[in-house]
C-alpha cells in the first residue's frame, strides 16, 4: 500500500489560495500532472499512490470507470481556484500522465483526460503531452490513438533489460517486447523516453551495462536513470531487513551512475538533470523542468501534489475519498504548506543546482556564496562556470549532489 502522506497545514475545502501566488505569476508556466493510481501488480520497491484491483476490492471497476469524470471535476475546481486567486489565464504548457500505469485505462479515456485539460485551459502552442506506459500495456493501435488525441511523448518503464533484475523488482514485462513498442511509438510520431533503475539487489555492473546498451540500441530521445531507493513500508524493505536481499551499496551506485553517464554520453545523450539525459535540448522533459525551475502545476488525482506560487498541497490518497470530494465540488487536498521568501529561495537553489544549466551565483544565499570556491576546488562545481558567476555541478558534484546542496544553502 502507499506510504504515509506528508504532514502539513489544513487545506481549505474550497481550495482557495493566498494573495502571494499572484507575485510573478506572469513569468511562470502552468503544467498539469494527472495521477492515474491503478496498477496490475504492485512492485516490491514501490511506495507510490497506486492500487491493484485486489487492493481496491469491489470498488476497483467502478474506480476505473469513474476516473475520467473525477479528473474533469477536479479540473473544474482548478479553474475556480486559479481564477479566484486573481491569476492570469494561462494556456497549459505541459501535461504529464503518471502513475501507477495510465495505460491500463482505455486509450479513449486518456484522450478524454487530455480533452478535459484542453477544454478548460487550452494548450499552448507546441505543448508537451506525455504519458507513462509499461511495455506490456500498449500496442501499435493504442499508441496511434494517443498520438491522434494529441499526445507527443511516451515514457516507457523499462527499468532493466535483465530478466533476473526485473524479477527482483516484480516487473512483469518481457524485455524482448520493448523494441517492438518503441518502434510502434515512433511509427505513431511519438517521442520516446526510457526509464531505468540501477542498484537492484543482485544486479552486477555487467547487468547494468547490458541494460544501458539495450536502452541505447533503442535510440531513444530521452533516458531517465534512477538509483533504487529502499522505501520503508515496501516489500523490498522487509526483504532487506530480513537479510533476504542486500541493501543498495553507495559505491556500487556511484560506479553504475558513472557508467550510465559514459555510455549515454557516447550515444549522443547529454545530461541536463542529475538523473536525466536527452538527445537534444528540445527532447528534455519540459514538464519535469517545470518542477526544477519552480513553475506552477496542478496535480489531479489521488495522492497528486500541486504547486502554485510557493503554495504546495497534496491530495487524499484513496481513489474513493478523492472521487467523493471532487464530485461534491470540494478540494481533495489533505494538507498543504505555504513557503515564505527565504524558504522559496533555498528550494530554488536545491532544485536548480541539479541542472546542467545551473543557476546564477546571485541566487545562492549570501551566507553560502563563499562555499562556491571551495566546492569548485574540490571538483564538485565546474570551475570555469563558477568564475563566470554560474553554479554548475561536475560529474563528481552530481554524485555528491546532497553535499553540494547543503553547502549552497548554508
Amino acid at each position: 500500500m502507499p506510504g504515509p502522506a506528508p504532514e502539513g497545514l489544513p487545506a481549505p475545502d474550497d481550495g482557495s489560495l493566498p494573495a502571494q501566488v499572484r507575485d510573478g505569476a506572469e513569468r511562470r508556466r502552468l503544467g498539469v500532472y494527472v495521477h492515474v493510481p491503478f496498477c496490475r501488480v504492485r512492485c516490491g520497491y514501490c511506495d507510490f499512490t497506486t492500487y491493484t484491483a485486489d487492493e481496491l476490492g469491489p470498488q476497483a471497476a467502478a474506480s476505473r470507470r469513474g476516473y475520467p469524470g473525477g479528473v474533469s471535476a477536479e479540473l473544474d475546481l482548478a479553474v475556480r481556484v486559479l481564477d479566484g486567486a486573481g491569476l492570469p489565464r494561462r494556456a497549459v504548457s505541459t501535461v504529464f500522465l503518471g502513475g501507477g500505469t495510465p495505460t491500463l485505462l482505455p486509450a479513449a479515456d486518456l484522450a478524454g483526460v487530455l480533452g478535459s485539460v484542453r477544454d478548460r485551459f487550452g494548450l499552448a502552442a507546441g505543448a508537451e503531452v506525455t504519458t507513462e506506459a509499461n511495455p506490456d500495456s500498449v500496442d501499435a493501435g493504442y499508441l496511434a490513438a494517443l498520438a491522434g488525441a494529441g499526445f507527443t511523448r511516451v515514457s516507457f518503464g523499462v527499468q532493466s533489460a535483465v530478466p533476473h533484475v526485473l524479477a527482483t523488482l516484480d516487473r512483469t514485462h518481457d524485455p524482448a517486447r520493448v523494441p517492438e513498442v518503441v518502434a510502434a511509438a515512433r511509427a505513431a510520431g511519438l517521442q520516446v523516453s526510457v526509464d531505468l533503475i540501477y542498484g537492484t539487489p543482485g544486479e552486477s555492473l555487467a547487468d547494468w551495462r547490458r541494460s544501458l546498451e539495450a536502452a541505447v540500441a533503442l535510440e531513444p530521445d530521452h533516458v531517465s536513470a534512477y538509483a533504487l531507493v529502499v522505501e520503508q513500508g515496501t516489500r523490498l524493505a522487509v526483504q532487506v531487513r530480513r537479510g533476504e536481499l542486500a541493501a543498495p551499496d553507495d559505491d556500487d551506485l556511484a560506479d553504475k551512475y558513472e557508467l550510465a553517464d559514459e555510455l549515454l554520453g557516447a550515444a549522443g545523450l547529454g545530461w541536463y538533470e542529475v538523473s536525466n539525459w536527452a538527445r537534444t535540448p528540445a527532447a528534455a522533459c519540459r514538464h519535469n523542468l517545470g518542477y526544477w525551475r519552480g513553475d506552477d502545476w496542478w496535480g489531479v488525482g489521488p495522492g497528486a501534489h500541486s504547486h502554485v506560487g510557493g503554495v504546495r498541497w497534496w491530495n487524499v490518497r484513496h481513489p474513493a475519498a478523492w472521487a467523493a470530494a471532487v464530485e461534491a465540488g470540494r478540494s481533495p487536498a489533505q494538507g498543504r504548506e505555504v513557503l515564505g521568501p527565504d524558504e522559496r529561495a533555498v528550494e530554488d537553489v536545491l532544485l536548480r543546482s541539479r541542472l546542467a544549466e545551473g543557476l546564477p551565483l546571485d541566487r545562492v544565499p549570501a551566507g553560502a556564496r563563499d562555499a562556491v570556491d571551495g566546492l569548485a576546488a574540490d571538483g564538485l562545481l565546474d570551475d570555469a562556470a563558477a568564475r563566470a558567476g554560474r553554479v554548475v555541478p561536475t560529474l563528481r558534484g552530481r554524485l555528491l549532489s546532497d553535499v553540494v546542496a547543503r553547502a549552497l544553502t548554508g
